[in-house]
């Protein structure tokens, strides 16, 4: 049985995923949950946290005091709450599955470089659906080359902090990749005014933050005549949960190394 913690246990996400742990098909099995030490929930019952049945187990504010209590680590919280638990668990050789998005270039190379000493799945959305569309993404840039104007566009609920989200990014950065560009160089964030007009190698990104909305993203391609739409749209949270549940299970057992979504999908 494969022991799981859960960081940032009493969020939106953190919710998720002890309800998802709850009804898993695999070894898995949680332990632990943390939480901030100013947040009310602390103390509470994992289990009661998500409407579930009492657990026995209760949150804590240290990650540290519940080392020996968990071999893999689920952190879907803030990238310096990510980097400040990703010490702990090198230093204890735990696994970690990341979902934490807004971490800079800097941020991302201290994860990789973790991932030399320990297991990690490190993913801006753990969703199978997501996966399956930067996988259509590739072929379609490939295909259609410089023929198309790319926009990339993303909608979440009010309270997200990051934008464009990592998963519009994730998008965008496969995307260039296909087309052999260099996503820093052609992304286009912001467009106010008037000037030239659009560079057709540029990939543009429109932001919406709004009400409860769990997380849209498309992709469009539009060329002259036609318009080609890939778009993923997300009603639960749950979809990232079981992803997250699923990278968790798959991670067991494995060599230290940065892995993806697609590896634990193998697309």
């Amino acid at each position: 049985m494969i022991r799981v913690a859960i960081s940032g246990a009493a969020g939106r996400m953190g919710r998720t995923l002890i309800e998802a742990l709850g009804h898993n098909d695999y070894e898995l099995e949680l332990t632990a949950g943390t939480v901030l030490a100013d947040d009310p929930a602390l103390g509470a019952d994992l289990g009661m946290l998500a409407g579930q049945p009492a657990s026995g187990i209760v949150t804590t504010s240290s990650l540290a005091a519940v080392l020996d209590q968990f071999d893999l680590l689920i952190d879907f919280s803030a990238p310096d709450a990510t980097l400040a638990n990703l010490d702990l668990c090198r230093n204890a050789k735990k696994c970690m599955v990341i979902g934490t998005t807004g971490l800079d270039e800097a941020q991302q190379k201290i994860i990789a470089q973790a991932s030399k000493e320990i297991p990690i799945v490190f993913a801006p959305n753990m969703s199978v659906g997501v996966n399956l569309c930067l996988k259509l993404l590739h072929s379609a840039a490939t295909i259609l080359g410089d023929t198309v104007d790319i926009e990339i566009v993303e909608a979440h609920h009010r309270f997200k902090k990051d934008a464009p989200s990592g998963t519009a990014l994730k998008m965008g950065e496969v995307i260039a990749e296909a087309l052999g560009r260099d996503l820093k160089q052609v992304a286009v964030f912001a467009r106010e005014g008037t000037g030239r007009e659009r560079d057709v190698k540029t990939i543009g990104f429109s932001t919406i933050r709004a009400g409860d909305i769990v997380g849209d993203h498309t992709v469009i391609f539009a060329a002259p005549g036609e318009r080609i739409e890939i778009s993923h749209k997300a009603s639960s949270r749950m979809n990232f949960a079981r992803g997250a549940v699923r990278a968790a299970a798959w991670l067991s057992g494995r060599k230290p190394g940065l892995y993806s979504m697609m590896d634990v999908l193998g697309l």
